[in-house]
């Protein structure tokens, strides 16, 4: 089992996501709902440790 780096810097609702090799990704977080740059998908935390998550779409 690999271990991974990331590190994920917050500026109010925007997320910056950072790996080895620099920038990676940024999404919004506002409240419950989420969403990716990369992946393009939506999430929404649900109570407890469940989450629904869109598929995305990538071009």
């Amino acid at each position: 089992m690999p271990i991974l780096f990331r590190k994920a810097f917050r500026i109010g609702p925007l997320v910056l996501n950072f790996t080895p090799k620099g920038f990676s990704s940024w999404g919004l977080k506002i409240g419950r709902w989420s969403w990716n740059s990369r992946t393009r998908a939506h999430r929404y935390d649900l109570p407890g440790p469940f989450s629904w998550r869109s598929k995305g779409k990538r071009s």
